[in-house]
């Protein structure tokens, strides 16, 4: 009999065993179950519902095929345990918590965080190696919202087959979760307006018509559909997600001029998984580390939607390398693809335009008026700050979302799958240990202060100024010289957060400094120099932060930081995850200041993740 850790409850469902079905991972479960390495053929009995004889029987056999060891003790005429204790240790073991919704598994196999990823959120990872960790899942709300099946009974069956039992409880408040996703609707009237309908009158009158006024919901057709102004859409579905019920998305959107594009890369198996799962969907957000090709999976879309697309991205640069990678991994060409920015303002088939841009009222129409088949929002975490979230409400049928941290500091993440869609992706451990991107070391280093005027200028500022003070602590400079030099010709990145820190390093180091304030063009030379090799290494701001293309950097070390972000932490680890090689990341922080909270802040994020990371004292 096998007892849940948390609630003492068995499986109902067991039943008996078959006779002939003792095999060597029925007797490490009755090991684990019974807590002890040594059992008896009647504890063996006991533990798989079995017969006393049957469990000797079977016991011999195993015994005699090698994998269990039989020995005659005086208190006992018999006793048994595994050949091989390293193979216990190693098995992969899956404890569910029902009541609290957790599950936790010890040496998962890829499979099994395959089977949990569609319905569960991978909280926290332990362990140092590939194969050694242990893993922590939350079963959230927003996780069964977003489950990738049809029917309810797809779902269940899924959760079965990887769960260890049955939970009444669990599989109830699953059910309740999956009804709940499902009983709001937007969609388009034959007159061209757009309607909010709800399951039942309760809902619409106790629910949508309490949260949402008249500057929403602008007139009542019947007791359970209201008309929406289409200016408030994104207002409808953020305040229904935030109620508890998610609203889906059925209007008539635009499909776009048809676009005959051929993807030219071959998509690895999970790529594949993401584009099939937001065909399905018509929206989503993919999630996955720097370096696992989420671009790429993005054409993969543009090529199955087939339709004229926008792609919204943060800045010019990021503007430029789309271009790159469409007329790259695509049979575009340069006239089919147009930039609209500060720079260029050009509307093609396939337009990459800044957030900025087409937020702004003189630009909007422009991009309003065009028929969109897809929309790519890219490093999407943007959307929910006020200027970006003016250009979720552009019309288009296909609304596809890309960022590694979907995470906000104000805890606004939810307004990221709201305005887009749900998330599609693959948990990081799962593509470190499969080889398809690389796991950065990192190390946090506690840097002492160089001299009393320095402590002195910290102990006696207020506020952000304290903070401003440990970051740019002199000693610092020695520290990313030491590691430079410790690291020979590795390509580095030097990350800051405040200007003159970033012109004292540079001048220190004797390499060149990339911020907002250096020339477009500038910036793109010495970001070529550097990935062709002929700049070894950049001290950069936070422009560098997300979606350059830098995939040669092999170390990184962090001089300041944004106040503990955990979107920068993981963003700035990111520059140095590649398909091979193992690269290094050193976290500087001032010893005894708030930069250790920070820094240990912005690490535990990535710890989650699987990331190995580790802490040093700098004497």
């Amino acid at each position: 009999m096998t007892e849940d850790a948390a609630d003492g409850t068995t499986d109902p469902d067991d039943g008996d065993a078959s006779v002939d079905d003792l095999t060597i991972d029925r007797f490490y479960d009755a090991v684990e179950a019974a807590g002890r390495p040594v059992l008896t053929a009647t504890q063996v009995a006991r533990e798989t519902d079995r017969t006393q004889a049957a469990a000797s029987e079977q016991l011999d056999s195993l015994s005699e095929s090698g994998t269990v060891e039989r020995l005659d003790v005086e208190s006992d005429p018999v006793v048994y345990y595994p050949s091989s204790w390293g193979d216990l240790a190693a098995r992969e073991r899956v404890v569910l918590f029902p009541k609290r919704r957790q599950v936790i598994v010890d040496q998962p196999t890829q499979y099994t965080r395959a089977m949990l990823a569609d319905f569960a959120h991978l909280v926290d990872s332990t362990g140092t190696e590939p194969g050694t960790r242990g893993y922590l899942y939350e079963i959230r709300q927003e996780d069964i919202w977003a489950a990738p099946y049809e029917t309810f009974s797809e779902l269940l069956a899924r959760m079965r087959s990887v769960l260890p039992r049955r939970s009444p409880h669990l599989e109830e408040w699953v059910e309740n979760q999956w009804k709940r996703a499902r009983q709001f609707r937007l969609r388009t009237h034959e007159d061209g307006y757009v309607i909010l309908e709800a399951d039942r009158e309760e809902l619409m009158g106790n629910v949508a018509r309490q949260k949402l006024d008249e500057s929403v919901l602008q007139a009542d057709l019947s007791d359970t559909e209201s008309w929406v102004n289409e200016r408030e859409i994104g207002t409808v579905k953020r305040v229904l997600y935030e109620a508890g019920y998610p609203v889906i998305d059925q209007r008539d959107l635009e499909t776009g001029e048809p676009l005959d594009v051929t993807l030219q890369a071959d998509l690895r198996a999970y790529q594949q998984d993401w584009v099939d799962r937001f065909t399905d969907q018509r929206a989503g957000v993919f999630v996955a580390p720097p370096g696992s090709g989420k671009t790429v999976a993005a054409l993969g879309v543009l090529a199955t939607v087939g339709g004229e697309t926008l792609v919204l991205v943060p800045s010019r640069e990021l503007a430029g390398q789309w271009k790159a990678e469409l007329l790259e991994h695509t049979d575009l060409t340069a006239e089919d693809i147009g930039e609209y920015h500060g720079g260029e303002k050009e509307i093609r088939p396939v337009t990459i335009a800044t957030y900025q841009t087409a937020g702004m009222d003189r630009h909007r129409s422009l991009f309003d008026s065009r028929e969109w088949g897809l929309i790519v929002y890219d490093e999407c975490h943007h959307i929910p700050s006020p200027v970006f979230r003016r250009s979720a409400d552009l019309q288009s049928k296909h609304r596809l979302g890309l960022s590694a941290t979907p995470i906000r500091e104000d805890d606004n993440e939810a307004e990221i799958f709201t305005l887009i869609g749900p998330p599609i992706g693959t948990d990081w451990g799962a593509l470190f240990d499969a080889g398809f991107v690389q796991e950065p070391e990192v190390e946090i280093r506690y840097v002492p202060w160089r001299d009393d005027e320095a402590q002195n200028e910290w102990a006696n500022a207020d506020g952000r100024e304290r903070h401003m003070a440990a970051a740019r602590n002199p000693a610092k400079a020695d520290e990313v010289r030491r590691l430079r030099e410790q690291h020979g010709d590795a390509k580095a990145l030097v990350f800051v957060d405040y200007l003159d820190q970033g012109e004292q390093l540079s001048d220190a180091l004797g390499v060149p400094f990339v911020s907002g304030e250096t020339p477009h063009h500038v910036r793109q030379r010495l970001f070529e120099e550097f990935r062709q090799g002929d700049v070894r290494t950049l001290v950069v701001s936070r422009i560098a932060d997300e979606g350059i293309d830098l995939p040669n950097a092999e170390l990184a070390v962090v001089a300041s930081g944004l106040g503990g972000s955990r979107r920068q932490g993981a963003q700035r680890a990111g520059r140095t995850m590649r398909p091979v090689g193992s690269a290094l990341v050193y976290v500087l922080a001032t010893r005894g200041t708030s930069e250790e909270d920070f820094a240990q802040r912005q690490m535990n994020h990535l710890a989650e993740k699987g990331i190995r990371v580790h802490e040093r004292t700098v004497e």
